[in-house]
């Protein structure tokens, strides 16, 4: 994050726009609705500005500009068409310790300013940083057709009873689980429909539970979430929105940063990582974590990279809740085989190559692999092994020595579906070495078997679609 996004509270206090155009105009416009006493610095005022006179009032100083005229501002615009002009407003800003914003030019800027979808008191800001204007119109322009005008009205509903609750509901844990009923539930749907008594009665009978359940502590309840391999853009809509009303997350390593982005922001995060040989919270422990916090009443999200319950240890968590009498449910991810092969060209199935596959974990125990031979070896089928990177060399030695043809196509998938994936691919032969020369390190996926051929034909498409996805995303 390049920015720090804050709502400035500008009403009443003084700022300062130099220059007469359109765009001058348009930053005066959001500083008058926004309540602030603005001067406008400029030999004349255009017609732009002079449309803001007939609804708001604001002072114009038609001399040029002086160091004086930042005195007492919050911040200055510099919106001249005149390099200069622009100029001496920065350093002028620059000595009074004022942050300045210079139109079209991010990088004399102290701050930026977005673009708004306004639902007054309920304000959406897009920015890019100045990086894309293009995309961010082309967000405004969406959030402008999907985001009804309504919600600002039960955005102002809401706060004429933030006093009132917050006094009756002290528990915060409960006040949150209030407003989560009040603005998803029948309340929310009357002032849609602009039926605001319906709602304000509706609101009543709401208060009147809250008051009669007292300081009784809630219900908690466990969200097993599988997060795919690493692309947020793989979440479930089910994963995000349990990931916005969780109290408490539970996570380890192969949970990326962009995924941990779409946690609730207030939520309270636990760090259960696990490495090869370190397991830095028993699994044992990490249940009768769940079972402590879900009985404290918190919504206690457990986050899993994949899909838990592929080699994420899934059914072990929810058999010690159901054994507890925890309330949970389980919302599947993309597991990592699916998500890696399709990032990297490979299918898993193809009907030239392989009517099956097979999903194993390279985990050794006590030194040695416990792999069934017999069936990873079979005629036109994929063999996907999962943690299987610490034991490279056991595994294609264990394939070859077990009767499979050295020539075997093989690959090994780096960081797949994330920024940083890399693809290696080569025989049984060589993939070991082929992977210690390249520095590959977990998280790790390894794919085995004749579609392995198809990514030199199919990886073009796979990168060429990522692009796009990319594109479409934005930067950053």
């Amino acid at each position: 994050m390049e920015h720090l996004p804050i709502f400035l509270n500008v009403k009443g206090r003084r700022t300062l726009v130099v220059g007469s155009g359109v765009t001058a105009a348009r930053k005066a416009d959001l500083l008058l609705r926004a309540g602030s006493d603005v001067t406008i610095v400029s030999p004349e005022i255009g017609e732009e500005l002079s449309q803001l006179r007939a609804s708001y009032e604001f002072t114009h100083k038609s001399s040029a500009l002086a160091a004086e005229d930042l005195q007492g501002c919050l911040v200055v615009f510099a919106c001249s068409g005149d390099d200069a002009v622009n100029q001496r407003l920065c350093k002028f800003a620059a000595d009074a310790g004022i942050m300045v914003n210079v139109a079209d030019n991010t990088e004399n800027c102290d701050f930026t300013m977005p673009a708004v979808v306004d639902r007054t008191p309920l304000l959406i800001a897009i920015s890019t940083g100045g990086s894309s204007p293009l995309l961010t119109r082309m967000l405004k322009a969406r959030f402008e057709t999907t985001i009804p005008a309504a919600y600002g009205r039960l955005a102002e509903f809401a706060g004429s009873y933030r006093d009132r609750i917050k006094a009756m509901v002290p528990d915060l844990t409960r006040r949150r689980r209030f407003w989560e009923s009040m603005i998803s539930g029948p309340v929310a749907e009357h002032l849609f429909s602009s039926q605001v008594e319906e709602a304000d009665l509706l609101m009543e009978n709401l208060l009147d539970e809250a008051a009669k359940e007292g300081d009784q502590p809630p219900d908690g309840e466990v969200y097993l979430v599988g997060t795919g391999p690493g692309d947020p853009d793989l979440l479930t809509f089910r994963a995000l929105r349990l990931m916005q009303q969780a109290d408490v997350v539970l996570y380890d390593r192969l949970i990326g940063e962009g995924i941990l982005n779409l946690v609730r922001r207030d939520a309270e995060r636990i760090y259960v990582g696990k490495l090869t040989n370190d397991h830095s919270v028993p699994q044992e422990e990490i249940g009768n974590m769940l079972i402590r916090l879900a009985r404290q009443g918190k919504r206690v999200l457990r986050l899993k990279g994949g899909d838990p319950f592929v080699f994420g240890r899934g059914g072990e968590e929810i058999e010690a809740l159901s054994e507890n009498g925890v309330t949970f449910q389980v919302i599947p991810g993309v597991t990592a085989a699916v998500g890696c092969a399709s990032y990297s060209g490979i299918p898993l199935t193809h009907r030239d190559h392989a009517q099956g596959c097979m999903f194993v974990t390279g985990h050794e125990k006590d030194g040695k692999l416990n792999l069934n031979w017999k069936s990873l070896i079979q005629p036109r089928q994929t063999v996907v092994v999962y943690m299987g990177l610490s034991s490279m060399a056991a595994i294609t030695k264990g394939f070859i020595a077990n009767g499979a043809d050295p020539a075997t196509p093989a690959a090994v998938i780096e960081n797949g579906t994330r920024a940083g994936q890399r693809v290696i691919t080569g025989t049984l032969e060589s993939l070991s070495e082929q992977t210690a020369v390249a520095g590959i390190k977990s998280p790790a996926l390894i794919i085995i078997g004749g579609v392995v051929t198809l990514r030199d034909k199919l990886s073009w498409f796979a990168n060429k679609t990522r692009e796009q996805r990319n594109i479409a995303n934005g930067p950053g």
